[in-house]
């Protein structure tokens, strides 16, 4: 049965279907005030505790679909082999052993398609962002994807393409897979190269951030501004995460690049498009 984003989430904490309520601005006021202060806020709790067994079982099911390819990456994602200065953080060579399925291998009644698609969610998501709108990516592979590390892997230090990122952990990781962030290291204007630099050549610890996620827990994230990774997983149980990419322009589309990276293929939409970008940084 397809079910909405109202179904889903913990209205009781959150009252999606109430916009400008007292409940509703009183969690608002605090997620931009974490968002300013950090660039990231956890809503803990988002789904309900019913539902938190089917949301994992549903990633679970279709983690067997990420492409699983290991890749060597650097932190801006862009083609290893692009000419750059010597000293640019941007050299640095990574390996990105985490797993991505895209949004179209995600069933469309699966809880975190449901959430994603709900302009219930999305006009709560851009209230907390302090937007008007915020739109699905155009993009037909990475507007919705579960990320998939096995025991053994991480998602090395990067950036994100789109400006706002929700993203939701589905399955815990037995040990390990702990998200690590650095708020604000770079900004529309600036790349900030000699912190970056410092953080990928481990002299930038002071720089860095660490959260406890559980599974149904909502993140809220600026992550084309923050440099970020998730560190190596432990155990036996791999860390499964939604991740819902939104942008404050329609019409978003990776570059063929950096789809191929993440998805193993690219679609005529890919090779058509033009990157929509609202600042000049590298990626």
């Amino acid at each position: 049965m397809t079910a909405s984003a109202v179904q889903v989430a913990d209205t009781a904490r959150y009252p999606l279907s109430e916009p400008g309520s007292p409940a509703w601005r009183e969690i608002v006021s605090r997620t931009r005030a974490e968002l300013w202060e950090t660039g990231c806020s956890v809503l803990a709790d988002f789904i309900r505790p019913e539902l938190r067994d089917v949301l994992r079982q549903e990633g679970a099911k279709i983690a067997p679909e990420a492409y699983a390819k290991v890749e060597r990456v650097n932190a801006y994602n862009i083609a290893i082999d692009t000419p750059l200065p010597e000293d640019h953080p941007g050299r640095t060579i990574m390996e990105r052993g985490n797993a991505f399925v895209a949004r179209d291998r995600i069933p469309s009644n699966a809880i975190i398609q449901q959430l994603y698609t709900s302009p219930q969610f999305q006009r709560f998501v851009a209230d907390c962002f302090e937007l008007p709108a915020l739109h699905e990516l155009a993009d037909p592979l990475s507007g919705l994807v579960l990320n998939v590390i096995e025991p053994g892997r991480s998602h090395p230090w990067h950036f994100d393409t789109n400006e706002y990122t929700v993203s939701m952990l589905t399955q815990e990781a037995a040990d390990g897979g702990v998200f690590e962030y650095c708020p604000n290291i770079r900004s529309e204007t600036a790349e900030n190269l000699d912190d970056v630099r410092a953080v990928l050549a481990g002299e930038g610890d002071h720089l860095i951030r660490r959260l406890t996620l559980r599974p149904g827990d909502l993140q809220l994230f600026r992550g084309r501004f923050a440099l970020h990774r998730v560190s190596s997983v432990q155990g036996a149980v791999a860390r499964h995460s939604a991740i819902f990419a939104y942008s404050e322009r329609p019409g978003v589309i990776g570059s063929p690049e950096r789809t191929r990276q993440l998805f193993g293929r690219v679609l005529p939409e890919h090779v058509a498009s033009v990157a929509v970008r609202g600042d000049q940084l590298l990626d």
